[in-house]
């Protein structure tokens, strides 16, 4: 179900590290808007705002309404700059687009069928290789996220980028550059674990028989 996103931020006249860590004693995050032919904009939001939007990841591949002191931009989430060991958000980063521009955005990778995949079924072990996959489309052909069938995927085997379905009007640039760019996405393997203890087990009669001879 696609969700629609809206922020509040007013224009942040102070700039500089003293008056960034006044901002954040008052629960504000600074921010910056940029892109387009409008001029780059200082802004501050509502910590617990963006926080709670943050909750979906979708936000990071969705077209948002920011509005900046009431007046409404669409823009894209590009950056988080987060603080090295608590958790807050330090500083955001949103990009002005138009519908007929051209994105280069990270989507989520949401994998289907594990459970039925007859790779798991015999005891594999699932790799998510990789969640999120970076795409090319206009800004009115944002998918909020990528859907990876797997619910066929035997033992040994993997699904690479271009096992991706993508959208019309999507692309994944990464495939332009040669076959050997198209990396592996997921794959299911034979869990070490198990053999290793068998082989163990095995060798261990064979240690006690030269005991005994030795003795």
């Amino acid at each position: 179900m696609s969700v629609d996103f809206e922020l509040s931020s007013t224009i942040r006249q102070e700039t500089g590290t003293a008056a960034m860590r006044r901002l954040r004693r008052e629960s504000l995050v600074p921010g910056v808007l940029y892109g387009g032919t409008d001029p780059v904009v200082n802004i501050q939001l509502q910590e617990n705002e963006l926080n709670k939007a943050l909750e979906n990841e979708a936000i990071f591949s969705h077209i948002l309404d920011l509005k900046v002191d009431g007046k409404n931009h669409k823009a894209l989430l590009k950056d988080l700059h987060r603080h090295p060991y608590k958790p807050r958000i330090l500083h955001v980063d949103f990009q002005r687009v138009s519908a007929n521009q051209k994105l280069h955005v990270q989507v989520p990778i949401h994998f289907l069928g594990e459970e039925v995949a007859p790779g798991v079924k015999q005891g594999g072990l699932v790799s998510h290789l990789m969640t999120a996959v970076q795409i090319e489309c206009q800004a009115k052909d944002l998918p909020e996220f990528l859907e990876v069938d797997i619910s066929a995927l035997d033992l040994g085997s993997s699904l690479h980028l271009s096992d991706i379905s993508v959208p019309t009007g999507v692309t994944i640039p990464e495939l332009g550059h040669g076959p050997e760019h198209d990396l592996p996405i997921i794959s299911i393997t034979v869990k070490r674990g198990g053999d290793e203890s068998e082989e163990i087990a095995a060798e261990e009669p064979e240690a006690a028989e030269g005991s005994a001879e030795e003795s």
